[in-house]
């Protein structure tokens, strides 16, 4: 069997309400998954494409989070309505999604400008 030509993980970490770091699947639905498998159906990658529910990516403060693997993509606040273009632009187009991507330079670096502000409390 060939490789994958991309295997997508997807956070589903759950945290208590409130967490300070946040979490990426509040609801424990893994809604976000599925919503990948799904698109990737109908984008007609067969067995060369894979979505996987993941544990903590650490990267809660930008989460929801996805990374895109042999990419390297990371991809963060995404939701549900955001899989079908991930799936059309970044996996069958080629085309990182910068409104979403979260630059190797925040990658497990709390003092990224970009992160969701941290809840007090």
């Amino acid at each position: 069997m060939p490789a994958f030509t991309h295997h997508v993980f997807v956070c589903g970490n759950v945290r208590a309400a409130g967490h300070k770091r946040g979490c990426c699947d509040p609801e424990g639905t893994q809604a976000l998954r599925d919503a990948f498998k799904k698109e990737l159906k109908k984008g007609g990658f067969g067995p060369l494409a894979r979505a996987n529910q993941a544990g903590c990516l650490e990267q809660c403060e930008h989460g929801p989070t996805v990374v895109i693997y042999p990419q390297g993509i990371w991809y963060g606040h995404v939701t549900v309505d955001d899989v079908p273009r991930i799936v059309t632009k970044t996996l069958i187009g080629g085309e990182i999604l910068n409104d979403l991507l979260i630059a190797d330079s925040c990658l497990n670096n709390p003092d990224c400008p970009h992160r969701r502000p941290e809840k007090k409390g």
